[in-house]
């Protein structure tokens, strides 16, 4: 455990570590790669979840299957939600190197640059879009090679959805019909319209999480050691500075030293239960569950913000989308294809295009994300000659990207095994429904244009009859759900329900930091993965006290 030549740890702790990293999730990766890129430190990092080579990781076309394998994921549920007729939301979470971007859809959008220059406004220095863009290009090779907008030499490879199986063609051009902007890159110039998706999917077609990005490369340094199958229990606390974590490895426990600095990489969900599960969060909360409060800090866990979605789907008039693929024969072919060549229809995302959208003329930017597919959300593999019930589709995700609504998680026990409580409540501010509603009927109006429009039979869900304000607020209620990008529960900023200082150091505690989503102190507007990279990126520099990097002479702000 501890790397060769380093000096032996102190009375009561098993090994130690200059830096400790608690999960290898999208940014604990980062980390794991930049701060052991100097062999005079000594990197330790913990996942609960092990390596990354379940099939349904590495082919871009299992992902789906993968969110719903207990072996990879962390099968959380929410609380009942009021506004979602009680219902509780499946909420999967990766426990497996990469964390969820080894499960995700692999899309990559950075967000609106507002979104990055609210966090500076709001006291967040360092953190506008013109501070970030050069941390989103480090984080990066994208498919258009270096440029002023992209990287071309970082260690995430970013390509462009092969669409040409997907229909994308009739829906570009009824998108520009309806009236939006035919957009080369929504991470470029413009942000709004609609445009191919890009996705972390290497040129052999396998996908690229971060850690296949960032961990893999490193693994091999002496002075990086990685600590699978191990669940931290807790961060020790003396004397207000954090000093090591404990952790339960092959039913053992053990407790690993953090000479310079513990650093939580845990997610919206993880971060804020460990935070609690040490004694850090709001008191009121803690006392109840026999924790002692080492810091009263009564934002850990509050401010949960998610993507709410909401389904929109179209029969097909003839068999023309992508169901044809998962033929039997033809998809036995298929995942031979990607397996020997990493090419074909197995090899990228099933997605015709990305709409990003104003739900009302006067918002300053895109608050509705729509992401098409020429295929039902269920499909599944089917065999020639046998009865079906599955009909060609046409399947949209219509997600909020701008909620207001607001939820909580807190912990159900003081036993780290238990699940943390998970309140989303989707939908519990009344502009949510208001906003939803309309990004319904926007891409209603997409779909019912020319040349789109003569391959549609007609609407299936919600249902063509649901046109009403109260019939579509009663139909999200029931189908309604979110695209699994929590953020904001150990939010950045400096008043009173902040957790982290926009050096990201938890209040209160030295040798302390959260570097993840959860630190995000408003959602960005898109998936949530990219934003999370650049963190890492540019939390990286802040750890190791290095200058910011800096814009490009010829940036484009």
């Amino acid at each position: 455990m501890t790397p060769p030549n380093a000096p032996a740890a102190d009375a009561g702790w098993d090994a130690e570590a200059d830096f400790v990293i608690v999960g290898a999730g999208t940014a604990g990766c980062v980390l794991a790669n930049r701060l052991s890129a100097d062999p005079a430190h000594r990197v330790a990092l913990i996942e609960a979840g092990g390596p990354d080579r379940h099939p349904f990781v590495r082919m871009p076309m299992g992902f789906l299957k993968a969110l719903q394998n207990p072996a990879l994921t962390w099968q959380f549920q929410s609380e009942p939600e009021p506004a979602m007729n009680g219902r509780r939301i499946p909420i999967p979470r990766g426990r497996i190197w990469g964390g969820s971007s080894s499960i995700n859809g692999m899309f990559h959008i950075r967000g609106h640059r507002l979104d990055f220059d609210d966090w500076a406004a709001a006291g967040c220095s360092g953190w506008s879009y013109a501070e970030l863009l050069p941390y989103f290009r480090r984080s990066e090779t994208s498919w258009r090679g270096d440029g002023p907008f992209h990287g071309g030499s970082g260690p995430l490879q970013v390509n462009r959805i092969d669409t040409r199986r997907l229909l994308a063609e009739p829906l570009r051009e009824a998108a520009a019909r309806a009236g939006h902007r035919v957009n080369d890159d929504y991470d470029g110039e413009h942000h709004d319209g609609i445009a191919p998706g890009e996705v972390a999917i290497d040129r052999r077609g396998r996908r690229h999480s971060s850690a296949r990005a960032y961990l893999h490369p490193a693994l091999q340094r002496p002075n990086l050691q990685a600590h699978s199958h191990a669940q931290v229990q807790r961060v020790v606390v003396e004397a207000g500075r954090a000093v090591g974590v404990e952790f339960i490895r092959g039913g053992q426990r053990r407790r690993l030293r953090a000479t310079r600095e513990v650093l939580l990489c845990g997610g919206a969900y993880g971060s804020p239960q460990l935070l609690m599960l040490s004694g850090i969060g709001p008191g009121e909360h803690l006392q109840p569950l026999g924790i002692e409060v080492a810091k009263h800090l009564p934002g850990v866990g509050a401010n949960l913000i998610e993507h709410p979605r909401m389904p929109l789907q179209f029969r097909a008039r003839a068999p023309v989308t992508f169901l044809s693929q998962l033929r039997f024969d033809r998809a036995v072919l298929n995942v031979l294809r990607w397996a020997i060549t990493g090419s074909g229809p197995f090899a990228t995302q099933i997605c015709s295009a990305t709409v990003l959208l104003k739900s009302q003329p006067q918002l300053d930017r895109p608050d509705i994300q729509l992401l098409c597919n020429p295929v039902r959300i269920d499909a599944r593999m089917w065999f020639p000659g046998v009865a079906s019930e599955q009909e060609h589709c046409f399947y949209i995700t219509v997600c909020q990207l701008y909620a207001r609504s607001r939820g909580r998680v807190s912990l159900r026990s003081a036993d780290p095994a238990d699940a943390p409580r998970i309140a989303l409540n989707l939908f519990t501010h009344p502009d949510d429904l208001v906003s939803m509603r309309e990004g319904l009927r926007a891409a209603r109006a997409i779909y019912r244009q020319l040349p789109q429009a003569a391959l549609i039979d007609r609407e299936t869900i919600p249902g063509a009859d649901l046109e009403s304000d109260v019939a579509l607020d009663a139909a999200i209620a029931q189908l309604g759900g979110i695209t699994h990008h929590p953020v904001g529960t150990c939010a950045m900023g400096t008043g009173p329900d902040a957790v982290v200082d926009p050096q990201l150091r938890v209040h209160g505690v030295a040798g302390l930091r959260v570097v993840d989503a959860s630190i995000m102190p408003t959602i960005v507007g898109g998936n949530t993965n990219a934003a999370t990279l650049m963190i890492g990126e540019k939390a990286a520099d802040l750890i190791l006290g290095r200058p910011a990097a800096s814009p490009l002479p010829s940036s484009p702000l």
